[in-house]
């Protein structure tokens, strides 16, 4: 098998994991979405060190330490992933899977509208029309059906500043996310270790809930690690349109599994918002091509 197709089914699977997320995450529904991302955080942590040792790859430590900038940026994107976990978590375990899916439709039109606003980048006219659209589908959502869907927003908002202040770095994703794991290590220790010592920890709920709390860890990077290897022999702009597939089955497990509530005003308001994410994939396949 050549290397380009080996990073096809490397993109494809990490697409697929990411949209059945739900599923995992569902499965501590029972804990409060806090305590979960503090024991994703250290899990993460502990896989991604074993993951170093093994690779040898500790060059982007010493790189932070030359550059202190470098290491403030790393803190703002490990608060913002981390709050983008929260959202997350929070929203699939109190029946938002659905709005969550949609965050991530969102995201990447958010990403080009923060190159406009923060970089001064220029959108192409098909750009702009995505990006208005799916304002029209929000603002639709929020007047016509009533619903502000603050957790699609929360995420897309926290994610794409994530994704926009990763930009300032020059790190690979599995060092970029050991090292932000890193900063928030600390603080994750001393918060569950204040919730064990006054008897709030919920570790042991359940016979399976500790087995989940630290397979979490490895749940989070596997489809990072692919996603990584996808990157090598993949383009950029192949990868970018696949990254679709991910909320697309998100919004599949919501209906299919979880069979969350979606009236016909919904169905409306989600459908312009895949209106505009189908004109920014035509648009960015015609410019990749050169068309």
């Amino acid at each position: 098998m050549s290397s380009v197709n080996r990073g096809y089914i490397y993109a494809i699977t990490s697409y697929v994991m990411w949209g059945f997320f739900p599923v995992f995450w569902k499965q501590l529904h029972h804990l409060p979405a806090g305590e979960v991302i503090l024991h994703r955080i250290i899990w993460s942590l502990v896989f991604l060190v074993l993951l170093g040792l093994w690779r040898r790859r500790w060059d982007w430590v010493h790189q932070l330490y030359l550059q202190p900038r470098s290491t403030l940026i790393l803190a703002i994107a490990a608060v913002l992933l981390g709050l983008n976990w929260l959202i997350y978590v929070w929203g699939v375990n109190h029946g938002f899977v659905v709005q969550a899916s949609l965050g991530y439709f969102i995201s990447p039109l958010l990403n080009v509208l923060l190159g406009v606003l923060l970089l001064g980048d220029k959108l192409r006219r098909w750009q702009w029309w995505a990006v208005g659209l799916a304002a029209a589908g929000v603002i639709y959502l929020i007047v016509g059906v009533g619903e502000v869907p603050w957790v699609a927003l929360g995420l897309a908002g926290t994610f794409s500043l994530y994704g926009f202040s990763k930009k300032k770095m020059k790190l690979d994703v599995i060092s970029g996310l050991t090292a932000e794991m890193a900063v928030l290590i600390l603080p994750a220790l001393l918060v569950l270790g204040l919730l064990t010592a006054r008897g709030q920890s919920h570790f042991t709920a359940t016979s399976l809930t500790p087995w989940l709390l630290i397979s979490g860890g490895a749940v989070t990077a596997i489809p990072l690690l692919l996603y990584a290897a996808a990157l090598k022999s993949v383009p950029l702009s192949v990868v970018g349109v696949t990254q679709y597939l991910a909320p697309l089955l998100q919004f599949l497990v919501g209906i299919v599994i979880y069979h969350e509530p979606f009236s016909r005003g919904r169905l409306l308001g989600f459908a312009i918002i895949w209106v505009a994410v189908a004109i920014f994939i035509i648009d960015t396949l015609r410019q990749a091509r050169g068309v």
